[in-house]
């Protein structure tokens, strides 16, 4: 089984595929709760060069609020990170696959709602 959801946006900049990312999950419900650039991390511990790569934390408030609901712990595995990654060919858009995630909580109620929250996630990705 995948655990991400992805696509290729071929010859583009990180900066657009930002802001193109950051639309597409607030046309499904989705806010950008955190913002780490990878790169700039590593340089600074590390002192270490890679490509431009952003982990973006995004939350849909109302399927949180129902999975915290159903399974209080669950928020250990929230937000919905949706990484960004420059490649040779553009920027690669990864988005956490809800229901893997959720594999190791047996609640099926919480299942369905990592499915519906799958279901948002795969169209945003879709729409950049």
């Amino acid at each position: 089984m995948t655990y991400t959801i992805n696509r290729m946006i071929p010859d583009a900049g990180i900066n657009d595929v930002d802001a193109r990312t950051r639309k597409a999950l607030a046309d499904h419900g989705f806010g950008v709760l955190t913002e780490i650039d990878v790169k700039a991390t590593m340089k600074k511990k590390l002192d270490v060069e890679m490509p431009a790569y952003r982990i973006l934390g995004a939350c849909n408030p109302k399927m949180a609020y129902q999975a915290i609901g159903m399974e209080p712990r669950v928020g250990a595995m929230l937000p919905c990170n949706v990484i960004l990654r420059e490649v040779d060919s553009g920027v690669e858009v990864s988005a956490i696959d809800p229901v893997a995630s959720m594999q190791a909580i047996e609640n099926a109620a919480l299942t369905a709602v990592a499915g519906e929250v799958r279901d948002l996630l795969a169209k945003a990705v879709a729409a950049i």
